[in-house]
């Protein structure tokens, strides 16, 4: 039966026992393969996290040139006949596939003999460090060890464990061995511990993976940083060790790129994981969710050239993350009519977005509780309200639009503020509406009023019948409050400063007749009348 490798026992000191003969059952001779001329590992001589990534990834390039030059690496050359005779050997390999452990049968009369501190030149080839170790304090940590132990010796008098790695993880795997034993580390700093995390991840330590991402996210976080954290290697044993670190990554990314107007170009040069960190958020301070369809589609077409590259992404990755149910109706008609996700993609996108406009509040809400992942139904703080619009083309533009505001966000309006929903379009114009809290310049007290503004400037002029009402508690019904028509002409507004004829305080009273589970439901509907129809009044 598999041991539990819990975090008690991560709390158990055995450092007195590290590299004791006292102490130890079993030699680890740890053979060490060179690599290309910098084999130094990724945290040495690292200043920052910046420099750790940049040189990580030099030293994969230069590995994989220098593995493909050095071909098949025979043990036998090593071997003499001073040399034991081995049994087949057990091969175990790591996540990553770079190290394999082999079992000799015995040890020779010299390696019986090692000191603590033993070290020393195979050949040309092979540098190897020997250690003295407990197979159950290893086995107790590690899975990986665990099996070694456990599959690997097929004799009791088998005592003498190999395991081969690259000479760029040679400090780290120190490291981790001395944390196996103690449940410390001796080095601090970012790039040391990114070392002995990537260390633990392919020996399975999962406590000590715990303790590097604890000890990393007490650093000062960076945009580089979070960068590389979500950037790590995404193996099953290191997700659940990693995942606050992660987590902690996406939050820090996702709060300075709330407000993502400021920041344009430099998210455009972001790679994918710092997207994605940044569209899933709640708090993403944009226009509306049309801006970040927009902004998804920029930035795959910057960073994806070819179509059918950007189609993977945005189809599997980034389209996920687009909450199409809060695009307006004319932004998913593009979505069906591009070419950025396959039509069968894009038609279940728009389909399900156009149900969950025609859902009751309260299974909107449902639905998003059911998809806490990519959380598609959960609204965002938008910076213009999302509204429901109904269109008619005949017998003349007419819409109708729906704007519902929560208790909380009218009563952030007091004293003089004001929120504006999204644009919405009758025939070719744009439109918006507009809560305020006003001063009832009459009365003297502040009140809710409400706006229909034009989007368009210039000198374009048309008259526009409207209605605004609100649902009534008593009844549930939509109450007509007010309804006139204006001629528009650019950039002008029209609406009431006191639509319910109340006070702010009656307005906003718990026992007030216009909020319905704390929702404020509006509702506007325009008209544009044709010339005749105007004379004819």
């Amino acid at each position: 039966m598999d041991p539990s490798f819990s975090r008690a026992s991560a709390d158990q000191n055995f450092e007195f026992a590290f590299n004791s003969s006292n102490f130890s059952d079993r030699v680890l001779r740890i053979e060490i393969i060179p690599g290309p001329a910098e084999g130094k590992g990724e945290g040495e001589d690292c200043a920052s996290i910046s420099d750790w990534a940049r040189h990580r990834k030099r030293r994969r390039e230069d590995m994989k040139k220098y593995k493909d030059g050095f071909a098949v690496y025979n043990r036998n050359h090593f071997l003499d006949g001073n040399q034991p005779d081995t049994e087949d050997i057990v091969s175990y390999e790591s996540n990553d596939r770079e190290a394999e452990a082999m079992i000799e049968e015995s040890l020779s009369g010299h390696e019986r003999s090692l000191s603590n501190e033993s070290s020393w030149e195979v050949d040309s080839l092979v540098k190897v460090k020997s250690i003295y170790i407990s197979s159950a304090i290893l086995a107790a940590k590690s899975p990986f060890f665990y099996k070694l132990f456990s599959n690997g010796m097929r004799e009791s008098d088998q005592r003498h464990a190999t395991l081969r790695i690259n000479e760029s993880e040679e400090a780290a795997l120190m490291e981790l061995l001395s944390f196996m034993y103690s449940g410390k580390l001796s080095s601090l700093s970012a790039p040391a511990l990114l070392d002995v995390l990537m260390a633990a991840d392919k020996f399975e330590v999962a406590s000590c993976m715990r303790h590097c991402s604890q000890t990393l996210r007490t650093l000062p976080m960076t945009t580089d940083s979070a960068l590389l954290y979500l950037e790590l290697p995404t193996s099953v044993s290191m997700a659940s060790a990693v995942e606050p670190l992660t987590d902690a990554a996406k939050e820090f990314l996702s709060n300075k790129y709330r407000d993502i107007s400021k920041f344009q170009d430099e998210v455009m040069n972001l790679p994918l994981a710092g997207i994605e960190a940044i569209l899933i958020s709640d708090d993403l301070q944009v226009a509306s969710e049309d801006a970040v369809y927009d902004l998804v589609l920029k930035w795959a077409r910057a960073q994806y050239p070819k179509l059918e590259d950007r189609r993977e992404i945005v189809g599997s990755r980034l389209g996920r993350l687009i909450r199409f149910p809060f695009m307006t109706c004319r932004k998913l008609r593009k979505v069906l009519a591009g070419n950025e996700l396959d039509h069968e993609t894009a038609a279940k996108a728009v389909m399900d977005a156009l149900f969950f406009k025609s859902e009751t509040l309260h299974r909107q809400r449902a639905l998003a509780l059911e998809d806490v992942i990519n959380r598609r139904f959960v609204e965002r703080a938008y910076k213009y309200r999302p509204v429901k619009v109904v269109e008619f083309d005949r017998p003349h533009p007419q819409c109708i639009v729906y704007l519902d505001l929560k208790r909380e966000e009218c009563a952030n309006l007091f004293p003089s503020g004001r929120v504006y929903s999204q644009a919405f379009h009758l025939g070719v114009h744009g439109f918006f509406l507009s809560a305020h809290c006003n001063m009832d310049q009459q009365v003297s007290f502040h009140c809710f009023g409400l706006f229909l503004g034009m989007q368009e400037k210039g000198s374009v002029s048309f008259t526009v019948d409207y209605e605004f009402a609100a649902r009534a508690k008593l009844t549930g019904e939509f109450v007509s409050k007010y309804k006139g028509y204006y001629t528009f002409t650019g950039g002008k507004a029209v609406g009431y400063r006191n639509l319910f004829a109340i006070s702010w305080t009656a307005f906003m009273a718990e026992d007030s007749p216009y909020f319905m589970n704390d929702i404020l439901h509006l509702r506007a509907e325009l008209t544009i009348k044709q010339p005749q129809q105007l004379l004819q009044r």
